[in-house]
């Protein structure tokens, strides 16, 4: 008789220990992490018959010291144990789940079912009397545990007192509290070690920000008809601002030599003026390529003078990363190699039907990976030591997933710190994927989830189903894209959308121009009219600030709400609760005082009207316990974006104007 044989990791222990989180595809790669964020762990353990458990996390930090986390059992069948904890150290975080007999809890449940029965009741205290013996002799207890333990022995061995009595010794606060910290085990198991790469904070929770730096100062002469662009010098004019809203991220476009061959003009048409800029991404000219400035925003030094004069304020740069080039790009004549050759001997220009890009040369990787492999590393490099630690990556779904692998691998082993940002909208397997093999952040499909199902269905998968591996920035704008709940929902549209991307992000970001409601689309495209991607645009910042039309200090007001409590600024607390109707959207983000770097807790409550243009008023039922809250009576909050303070409960009703203010935002104030 044959039998089949099925390949383990490893073979399964003497206590089973299953489906341990969290762990991305089975351990082929880290799991994500960053610094501050509390991280939920859980396993499936169990064995055969009747006796106690105990689960253990064992969590080794960067620096090779183990803690020891006991973890909890969740739903009474469910065999599920859970614990959280704090990642406080960059670096390589290692754990596993340790399993064993737990011999005082089995020896105890014993001992309380046979007394109250009558039966065995020497024996019991026999058995008690063996158990803490041999557990006060071993060499790795504590010296206050095996006295605890020994004088423990010696009431169940007194045959004065009652039975009654010498258990009640067994359950002491101040030996539970001993057996919490210094089990007593056997048949000690071990899961397979996993692996999380914990990155700096920012790898994790920010504030984007997008500009066009040739439109920030960039003048047009009526008489003339000239253009003057904008520069790196002008457009430092403007990190001040960026960096009062909050901004912790300011995102440029590619700053490179932009190609002449097949200029686009503006909203993408096919003849450009002598005038018009070109689309950045149209990359290189006979000014150079990827590792030169355009000689209209100024020189090396100056992009270096501007971030350094950005970091200053608190603000780090993010470099458009886009691998492809324009016609006239100096690899193109150098290495033809990189490219491809379609079967009329031209080279095949980007496209995305229906959309054609003529003035943009994808790379072929294939022809010759070494060259175009270590080409990459050598721009990055050179960027990095102009100060950019940060790179948003131009479609990153139409390169080859082991390319980015090798690529981000590279770079983080000599700089942990720089972060990658995937500008991928793509199918889920591609995002994920990118994020699992290094990409630190990614763009999301939160863009198009408008309604309350959307949203709930979305953010629950991001928070709980794929944190593990990809985490998402939220971004409400991009020049590309304006969806059409922008375009119709003015300025409550705007907030709404900015506050939930805000609250419900770890990350999110946002394209210039948003403060200003800018809404308009083009005729038949979910895109901006007059894309600044084609064309200069310039906006008068003071002017929309006097006339009051500007949101600019809502977003202030949301930022600030991200720096001052840090359960915002993480994702896997993120928990949905139940309102009725189809408008009002509620969710929370938890800390305890526990997990809270500043040991106090920390508690959101957002309520957001998901229609801009009409009051909505529902029902909300919290989940408290699921915030450390107890039901039996309310709780007092406080309004952040009103000051207001007054006491809720678990059941509610609320009615919002969004013509007022469409998002609630609370915090839970109680003493910690």
């Amino acid at each position: 008789m044959s039998t089949i044989s099925y390949r383990h990791s490893s073979p399964i222990g003497r206590i089973p220990i299953t489906s341990v989180s969290p762990v991305v595809d089975g351990g082929r790669w880290a799991t994500k992490g960053v610094v501050g964020e509390t991280v939920p762990f859980s396993a499936v353990v169990f064995r055969e018959g009747h006796d106690a458990l105990g689960v253990e996390l064992l969590l080794t930090t960067p620096n090779g010291k183990t803690r020891v986390f006991r973890m909890r059992e969740g739903a009474a069948g469910s065999d599920t144990w859970h614990t959280k904890v704090l990642l406080d150290a960059q670096g390589i975080w290692k754990f596993k789940i340790q399993a064993f007999s737990d011999d005082y809890g089995s020896w105890h449940h014993n001992s309380e079912v046979k007394l109250a029965a009558g039966m065995d009741q020497e024996l019991m205290m026999l058995e008690g009397i063996r158990l803490f013996t041999n557990a006060a002799s071993e060499k790795d207890r504590s010296k206050k545990s095996a006295t605890l333990l020994a004088q423990l022995a010696e009431t169940l061995s007194d045959s004065s007192l009652t039975f009654a009595f010498r258990l009640s010794a067994a359950e002491a606060a101040v030996l539970a509290a001993d057996l919490n910290s210094e089990p007593i085990r056997s048949l000690v198991t071990h899961s397979d070690e996993y692996v999380i790469n914990c990155e700096r904070t920012l790898a994790g929770s920010g504030a984007w920000y997008e500009f066009f730096p040739r439109s920030e100062g960039a003048k047009f002469d009526a008489k003339t008809k000239v253009w003057t662009s904008g520069t790196f010098k002008t457009a430092t004019k403007r990190l001040p601002a960026v960096a009062a809203m909050g901004f912790e991220v300011l995102y440029l476009p590619p700053i490179h030599p932009i190609g002449r061959s097949h200029r686009k003009g503006p909203n993408n048409s096919l003849v450009a003026g002598e005038q018009d800029p070109g689309s950045p991404w149209a990359i290189g000219s006979s000014d150079g390529g990827h590792d030169a400035v355009h000689p209209t925003l100024g020189t090396v030094k100056d992009f270096e003078k501007f971030v350094k004069d950005a970091n200053a304020l608190g603000i780090e740069i993010a470099l458009d990363f886009a691998l492809q080039a324009s016609p006239d790009h100096p690899w193109v004549q150098a290495h033809p190699e990189w490219f491809s050759t379609r079967a009329d001997g031209t080279v095949a220009y980007a496209e995305n039907p229906p959309k054609k890009y003529q003035d943009i040369f994808p790379i072929n990787f294939d022809n010759d990976p070494e060259g175009i492999y270590h080409e990459s590393l050598r721009i990055l490099k050179l960027w990095i030591s102009r100060g950019v630690k940060i790179f948003r990556v131009d479609n990153p779904h139409t390169k080859p997933v082991n390319f980015w692998e090798w690529l981000i691998g590279e770079v983080n082993a000599e700089y942990p710190d720089v972060i990658f940002l995937a500008e991928a909208f793509t199918r889920p397997a591609m995002m994920h994927t990118l994020g699992k093999v290094g990409y630190q952040q990614s763009y999301t499909y939160f863009t198009w989830r408008n309604t309350k199902h959307e949203l709930t269905q979305y953010l629950n998968e991001l928070a709980h189903s794929t944190s593990a591996f990809f985490r998402p920035n939220l971004w409400v704008s991009t020049p590309d894209i304006l969806v059409p709940y922008l375009q119709f929902g003015g300025v409550a549209g705007h907030k709404i959308r900015a506050a939930i991307a805000a609250m419900a992000g770890s990350s999110w970001g946002m394209y210039s121009g948003y403060e200003l409601v800018e809404a308009t689309s083009r005729a038949g495209a979910d895109e901006h009219i007059d894309s600044e991607k084609y064309e200069y645009k310039p906006r008068d910042w003071q002017k929309a600030e006097k006339a009051g039309t500007s949101i600019a200090p809502y977003i202030t007001q949301l930022n600030a709400i991200r720096k001052a409590h840090p359960a915002v600024g993480q994702i896997r607390n993120l928990e949905v609760h139940n309102s009725t109707g189809e408008t009002i959207f509620v969710f929370t983000k938890h800390l305890s005082a526990e997990h809270s770097p500043a040991g106090k807790a920390d508690t959101i409550i957002v309520i957001a009207n998901l229609d801009p243009n009409n009051v909505s008023e529902a029902d909300i039922n919290l989940d408290l316990w699921k915030l450390d809250l107890g039901y039996e009576r309310p709780f007092k909050v406080t309004d952040l974006l009103t000051g207001d303070s007054r006491s809720i409960s678990a059941k509610s009703y609320i009615r919002i104007d969004p013509k007022t203010q469409p998002v609630v935002i609370l915090r839970v104030d109680r003493d910690n």
